[in-house]
């Protein structure tokens, strides 16, 4: 049985392959979340053909880069080693796991210059580590996709194509029937266990296999942990390690904040920010920071020592947490209910607004996620199920009645007040909606 995934980032590589001032494309994001099936995807749809070289399985390949600077020369070794001739414009060449080859690496800027009629397309694992030492990296001479784990649309379309036909046709103020809402809650249920790992997605189309699931997401965990210390550079793989380890601890906290004491006693920021550093650079972690005033532009208000770290996928994060399935399904209040669905909604804003979203806290009051959409401030307050109590949440409207106020939960879909309330499965509309 085939499973045809449909993702997000096909219509952004079409329209690179459209753009006349396309650049080689580098495909950004942690192992596993689908840039291979991607590449292969666009590549046999979007093109009369496609090349396809993996730098991790074909070593000789490296040879190639390190003798030549050349694109036109790579590109005739390239064909005689395809056994196809590549064109210009018909050929997508893809080069995956280019991190295992720094001389391919750099060799996209000589396509940029002198060969930019062919389509180039590049990915591999822990290319952000590398994006963070410039050197190693033709910066400004290529384009940059970031691929991330599938959002609760990509993975609706994939489990239940009918609902998602309705869930696509809802529009701002539109009356969602309780029937409707019902389903996509249990579909919501659902993709806090499953995750976006396309993986872990396509084995729950084909089986409804809970344990299968839950196997994928330790073997997932366990790639991505042997990764640490193969890939690291000159960062301590331990603590990366025990960084990565302390995330369900850290968020398990009334305030959440990230703290070096919790990942080891007597822990201090110089012991731990590199391998931070490298995590988020990974696409392993996000990280959201704390800022002193709710104004425009958020960013200049950073408090730049005190953040939240974030799993980059909420399956993975459910499952690092130990919480049983019947928890999240029976609708029962559990210790890690908020840390689990502030992590879903980061996911499903990521990419939406201009801005990466922040959080503010100070010594009395709390907002899950601070947006900033234009110049308006945007206060959120996240729920895991249909509380309304919310403090700070409300005291911080009454004060400055903001022009959009948003608390994500399981209730409907409507605005009261100030507030407008926004079900959990439509986060991923947040901006359509305001």
């Amino acid at each position: 049985m085939v499973i045809l995934l449909k993702r997000k980032p096909l219509q952004d590589l079409i329209k690179w392959k459209e753009d006349r001032e396309r650049k080689p494309m580098v495909l950004k994001g942690a192992r596993q979340v689908g840039k291979t099936w991607l590449m292969k995807e666009f590549g046999s749809n979007y093109y009369d053909n496609y090349v396809y070289f993996n730098f991790d399985e074909e070593d000789q390949l490296k040879s190639i880069f390190e003798a030549n600077k050349n694109p036109h020369r790579i590109v005739e070794l390239l064909s005689l080693i395809a056994g196809k001739k590549i064109l210009p414009q018909e050929t997508l060449i893809i080069f995956d796991e280019i991190q295992e080859c720094s001389e391919a690496l750099n060799t996209l800027k000589y396509f940029k210059e002198k060969a930019n009629e062919y389509h180039v397309i590049a990915a591999g694992s822990l290319l952000g580590t590398l994006l963070a030492k410039p050197k190693s990296y033709p910066v400004g001479m290529v384009n940059v996709l970031n691929i991330f784990p599938m959002c609760f649309e990509e993975f609706l379309e994939a489990t239940d194509p009918m609902l998602f036909t309705y869930y696509e046709s809802i529009e701002k103020r539109q009356e969602i029937f309780d029937i409707f809402h019902n389903r996509l809650i249990d579909a919501y249920n659902y993709y806090l266990i499953i995750g976006g790992m396309p993986e872990c997605v396509s084995s729950w189309v084909k089986y409804k296999d809970p344990a299968g699931i839950s196997k994928i997401q330790r073997e997932l965990i366990e790639i991505y942990e042997n990764d640490f210390s193969k890939h690291n550079g000159n960062v301590n793989s331990g603590r990366i390690l025990q960084v990565f380890r302390s995330i369900v601890a850290q968020l398990s906290k009334p305030n959440e904040k990230f703290m070096y004491g919790t990942v080891r006693k007597g822990g201090r920021a110089r012991d731990f920010e590199e391998a931070i550093e490298w995590l988020v650079s990974a696409g392993m972690l996000n990280r959201v920071y704390n800022v002193s005033k709710m104004k425009h532009p958020l960013a200049a208000f950073d408090k730049l020592e005190q953040f939240k770290l974030f799993v980059f996928d909420t399956g993975l994060l459910k499952h690092m947490a130990g919480i049983d399935n019947s928890a999240i399904l029976l609708s029962s209040d559990f210790q890690f209910k908020g840390p689990l669905t502030e992590n879903y909604i980061l996911q499903q804003l990521r990419g939406q607004f201009e801005v990466e979203p922040r959080y503010y806290s100070d010594k009395n009051n709390e907002l899950d996620f601070v947006l900033q959409y234009g110049t308006a401030i945007i206060p959120v307050e996240v729920k895991g199920g249909t509380d309304k109590s919310a403090p700070s949440f409300k005291k911080y409207i009454s004060e400055h009645q903001p022009e959009y106020a948003i608390r994500y939960s399981k209730r409907g879909y409507k605005k009261d007040g100030y507030i407008t309330n926004i079900p959990l499965y439509l986060a991923g509309k947040t901006k359509e909606l305001l």
